[in-house]
């Protein structure tokens, strides 16, 4: 989570490290081809990620940092739903 926030590791970011915290924020994953979808009760927009060689995409930590942000999704206990 912090990597994600602090902006300073986008290109450093493992794909499976950014589907897991997503996971873990109480985000549901839908897989169509190579687009991993994550979806979340009351957000408007879903997010969309794809891998690139184990890591994600530079852009796409971008915009998940900036859902979270926008969301007040900054903390592992903010964003679960059935905590």
């Amino acid at each position: 989570m912090a990597r994600v926030l602090s902006g300073h590791a986008d290109a450093n970011i493992r794909f499976n490290e950014l589907c897991h915290l997503l996971d873990r924020l109480g985000f549901i994953m839908h897989v169509r081809g190579s687009h991993h979808i994550f979806t979340k009760a009351g957000l408007v927009r879903p997010i969309n990620l794809q891998r690139t060689s184990g890591a994600a995409k530079e852009y796409q930590v971008q915009q998940v940092r900036d859902i979270l942000i926008e969301y007040g999704l900054t903390s592992i206990d903010r964003g679960r739903d059935d905590d």
